[in-house]
């Protein structure tokens, strides 16, 4: 069962009928089909940036600002801010050169949503 879920500026999809790009991550302004494996690390990546961020709210002062990075063989990722709102980028490292970024008010919606797909 395809699943495209959406808010003001993310938006994140699966599709598992698709031949090669099963995945979708965006904004209201660009988007990039990804393919499983992508998606899968996409997902795994971003929940793993979030758990930092979170266990380093109690570690810093309220002025501090952090920048975090996760990697896989097929993206990186870097959440940058405040422990508790923060971006994110990530650039795809096959061969289509994606680069992507969320501002920190469509955050917290991509990774709840991101953590709703069954695709893990």
């Amino acid at each position: 069962m395809r699943v495209l879920k959406k808010g003001n500026g993310w938006r994140i999809g699966f599709n598992p009928v698709a031949k090669e790009f099963k995945g979708l991550v965006g904004t209201d302004e660009w988007a990039i089909e990804l393919t499983e494996a992508e998606l899968n690390d996409f997902c795994r990546l971003l929940r793993q940036l979030a758990d930092t961020m979170q266990q380093m709210e109690s570690e810093l002062m309220d002025e501090e600002k952090i920048t975090c990075e996760a990697e896989s063989n097929l993206l990186w990722m870097e959440v940058e801010g405040y422990p508790h709102t923060y971006s994110l980028r990530f650039i795809l490292n096959s061969g289509r050169g994606v680069e992507g970024k969320w501002d920190s008010s469509a955050l917290h919606n991509l990774i709840q949503a991101a953590a709703m797909l069954d695709v893990f």
